[in-house]
């Protein structure tokens, strides 16, 4: 299997900085998780976009992220709580 090269956006970067303390070790967990598996179980493509963008869920928190299969990146791009996340 192929590993994906993770990039995370500057967006999502400031997003994950002013998340709680204790999440922040699992999300960035999962999101080097993803260089293994771009579409893990539970994953979802997301409806209404006109780029492919897929999330995965981390408890009240989601991940949202585009895949590119030619050259092997996960582009992340905006990580919050699931009440906030899909305004973006």
């Amino acid at each position: 299997m192929k590993k994906y090269q993770v990039i995370i956006s500057n967006v999502a970067t400031k997003e994950l900085r002013n998340l709680p303390k204790e999440i922040i070790p699992v999300l960035y967990h999962k999101m080097l998780l993803l260089s293994e598996e771009p579409r893990p179980a539970g994953c979802k493509k997301l409806v209404g976009n006109k780029e492919a963008i897929w999330r995965i869920r981390v408890g009240d928190y989601r991940i949202t992220y585009s895949i590119d299969d030619v050259i092997c990146i996960v582009d992340i791009r905006h990580v919050g709580h699931r009440k906030d996340i899909y305004m973006k």
